[in-house]
């Protein structure tokens, strides 16, 4: 039985865990995975050891990137920022939730759990918070000077719909980029499926507002690597439009994101308050995340695109990471397989 989360402290507020964080064996700075040979993987330019690591989420500073770069973790994500301060939600922001085998799309909750088993099922509410731009610039450039060789960051921007219409909305993206441009990054993913911002269906839902910033991003900046993070589409022909309208735009497609679900305690009381629902991680959602590989590579094939598949979604073993690989993905990341094992980069590497 699992009794512990690694990189995070969940019985802290997100705040208090970028101040004291990160925990475990994340913590242990003389544990460090030593990479040898050449890396011989691909990832937008960069050389690296293997085609995996973690998402966008967990690691919020440049601290928690160094961590993870130490525990052989290739390529990791700096969590998504914003043009301007962004609250966030109020405690808790993690918990455990029961979940036997795959998540049910069609069921009415999600019960919550008084601890964290093997499967690693796991429900977050954190509301994408966002510390202004001078503040985070400063650390993202700390960021991006801490890759070895064969190691890479990949920095996440998240768009602000509260407030602005459409065309605002488009332009959000574009001076977002810019600024993270500013800081010398060149990999950037910008999420189109975030679950907070107010919106009658998520961004990558909305074909047309999705195509009109990637297109506006890859006109601003046409030599960026540029990558959209999407969730999961339960209508493939959806997908296969969005796809159609934005492949020979981008140079990756992310997915999946977290799957938001109501969750609740056993009195049928919302266990994160004033949030309907919160973001369902970890192994019941990897037939989402297998699937929309699959449907990925196809369209691309299909589609006369060369854009990468990055597969997201309950990888929590090496066993994982291949069955991603044998589903179409060209890199894989994990994020709550991630914050439980900080082995798991060295157990993936074991098995190529």
């Amino acid at each position: 039985m699992i009794q512990q989360i690694q990189l995070y402290d969940d019985q802290l507020d997100f705040e208090d865990n970028k101040a004291k964080g990160p925990f475990g064996d994340y913590a242990n700075e003389g544990l460090v995975y030593h990479n040898i040979g050449e890396p011989t993987y691909d990832f937008f330019g960069t050389p690296v050891y293997s085609p995996f690591g973690i998402a966008a989420g967990p690691l919020p500073k440049a601290k928690f990137i160094k961590a993870a770069l130490d525990k052989g973790f290739d390529i990791v994500t700096l969590k998504s920022v914003r043009t301007d301060v962004f609250p966030l939600n109020v405690y808790p922001q993690v918990r455990p939730v029961k979940i036997a085998g795959n998540l049910d799309l069609s069921a009415a909750n999600v019960l919550v759990s008084d601890k964290y088993d093997d499967q690693i099922a796991v429900a977050n509410s954190f509301g994408i918070p966002s510390v202004s731009p001078s503040v985070w610039q400063s650390d993202m450039k700390e960021t991006l000077a801490l890759p070895k060789k064969g190691q890479a960051v990949l920095v996440a921007f998240q768009g602000t719909a509260h407030g602005k219409g459409r065309d605002d909305f488009v332009r959000d993206h574009v001076i977002g980029v810019g600024l993270i441009i500013e800081t010398g990054a060149h990999v950037i993913e910008i999420n189109l499926s975030c679950p907070n911002e107010g919106e009658e269906v998520l961004a990558c839902f909305d074909t047309d507002i999705s195509t009109r910033i990637v297109t506006a991003v890859r006109e601003a900046y046409p030599d960026i690597k540029l990558l959209i993070k999407i969730a999961y589409f339960a209508d493939h022909e959806h997908l296969k439009n969005l796809v159609a309208h934005i492949g020979g735009l981008v140079n990756g497609i992310c997915a999946i994101n977290t799957i938001p679900m109501p969750v609740v305690d056993i009195d049928g009381n919302d266990v994160f308050p004033g949030r309907a629902k919160a973001g369902i991680s970890g192994a019941p959602i990897k037939w989402a995340g297998l699937e929309m590989s699959r449907l990925l590579a196809k369209y691309r094939d299909e589609l006369g695109f060369s854009y990468k598949v990055i597969g997201i979604g309950g990888v929590i073993s090496a066993d994982d990471f291949h069955e991603y690989l044998e589903n179409g993905s060209d890199i894989v990341m994990s994020v709550a397989g991630a914050m439980w094992n900080p082995q798991l980069a060295g157990e993936i590497k074991s098995s190529l």
